[in-house]
């Protein structure tokens, strides 16, 4: 009896530790298993594959803006067709000034838009009225300056020849010159002194420059 108490308590060590391992196994396995919450075979999905880009066309550039008019820029200059006066006209973008001058008393500034095909018809506030066409190199046209009406042949001008005017005060006057260089060095001009004409004085046609009533003034190349 002695001898069966060891063999007891031995046996009994062995039959607990064995129960431990195997409580030690199982409990590990499930952890395992708890640990992975997708389902046996089940295969991650795939990252969405990213849109394909559409790419987007830049805006064209603006096309160029189309001139106003299809006349070109230019100045003229010529006579009336009795030669008593003057008259010059300038175009720029579609637009026009002319002046018309007898050199001595008579003068009229007008002004208006010219057509694609060359044709004008420039007024003023005076009720005058140029009416001309730009053909070639050359305008040909009419001044109606109420009492009268001057036809007039006004040809390409290369400078100085041209338009001019100057405006000032000078020794308390206002003082409003204009002048018409025509080619070959020819100048035919009006200076009104406080509204008061006169001939005007000559200008330097390489600068402008013209004195007046001891003052020296610069007349300037007019345009629309």
């Amino acid at each position: 009896m002695k001898r069966s108490g060891p063999l007891l308590t031995l046996l009994a060590g062995l039959l607990l530790a064995l129960f431990m391992l195997s409580l030690n196994v199982t409990t590990g396995t499930r952890s395992t298993s708890a640990g992975n919450d997708s389902p046996a075979g089940a295969v991650p999905a795939s990252p969405a594959p990213p849109g394909k880009a559409t790419a987007t066309p830049g805006k064209p550039s603006p096309s160029p803006s189309p001139s106003r008019s299809a006349v070109p820029d230019g100045d003229y200059a010529g006579r009336t067709d009795d030669d008593s006066s003057a008259v010059a006209v300038t175009l720029r973008d579609g637009g026009a000034v002319a002046y018309f001058c007898d050199g001595r008393d008579q003068e009229s500034w007008l002004k208006g838009d010219v057509e694609d095909d060359g044709s004008m018809r420039l007024t003023n506030e005076q009720s005058q009225v140029l009416t001309g066409e730009l053909a070639g190199k050359r305008i040909r046209g009419t001044v109606d300056m109420g009492r009268r009406e001057y036809g007039f042949t006004a040809d390409k001008a290369v400078k100085p020849s041209g338009l001019y005017r100057a405006t000032a005060i000078v020794r308390g006057a206002e003082v409003d010159g204009g002048w018409i260089l025509l080619p070959g060095g020819r100048q035919v001009g009006i200076l009104k002194r406080d509204g008061r004409a006169r001939p005007a004085p000559r200008i330097d046609p390489e600068t402008g420059t013209v004195t007046v009533d001891g003052k020296q003034l610069t007349a300037r190349p007019v345009t629309p």
